[in-house]
């Protein structure tokens, strides 16, 4: 679903930070080679991220579904100075297309992959995450949520995308429809959760942002 007019939406990305070159080649090889390229986050939304990155100067951020490394690039703009981005993928054929992007871009030292079970990697990552980006299957993110949450320190973000799904979250859902449920129960649970201040922003697909209090 289209949630601006296309000319609207047109004019917002011709009024955005112009996509850096390497981005633009890799949004195109997605298109290009990978199933389901709508996946990936995409010049405005990847503008987006890069500015929140930028506003939040991470030093440890947790990406909780790579695919094919785009918004891990654009969280790597916006690091601190021996900052990190820990990145976890369960589909390890992604892989070398990642690598060849974070060789060129110059970031390749600071982007840690992983390849499996997002639950089983994060607890043997140490440290706490200043920003917390959960964009994997949707039937996990209040599990994906509970699992961070007690790492992300006072004033750390937790960002979930897809949080409208197209629109479907707004009736209610077919019950054979799990990912439409989970997001529905994801949005109440950060909703009213006290521990953190929270927008939805109806960017794409809609991006639930939540700040730790």
């Amino acid at each position: 679903m289209e949630f601006l007019d296309p000319k609207l939406d047109e004019y917002v990305v011709a009024h955005s930070e112009i996509e850096p070159e390497l981005l633009a080649q890799l949004n195109r090889e997605t298109y290009l080679k990978v199933l389901i390229p709508r996946m990936i986050a995409g010049h405005f939304q990847g503008r987006v991220l890069s500015m929140l990155s930028h506003m939040i100067r991470p030093k440890n951020v947790l990406e909780i579904g790579t695919y094919t490394g785009y918004s891990a690039l654009c969280f790597a703009e916006g690091l601190q100075a021996g900052g990190v981005v820990h990145t976890i993928d369960r589909n390890e054929e992604l892989e070398s297309i990642q690598n060849r992007y974070f060789e060129k871009s110059g970031f390749r030292n600071i982007i840690k992959q992983y390849v499996g079970n997002a639950p089983d990697i994060i607890p043997q990552i140490e440290g706490e995450f200043d920003l917390v980006y959960i964009d994997a299957d949707k039937e996990n993110y209040c599990n994906y949520f509970d699992l961070v949450i007690d790492r992300v320190p006072s004033g750390g973000y937790i960002i979930a995308d897809n949080v409208l799904w197209s629109g479907k979250v707004v009736a209610p859902a077919d019950p054979k429809d799990e990912e439409t449920q989970m997001l529905q129960q994801y949005n109440l649970k950060i909703q009213n959760d006290t521990r953190v201040q929270n927008v939805l922003f109806p960017i794409r697909d809609g991006l639930m942002i939540a700040r730790k209090l």
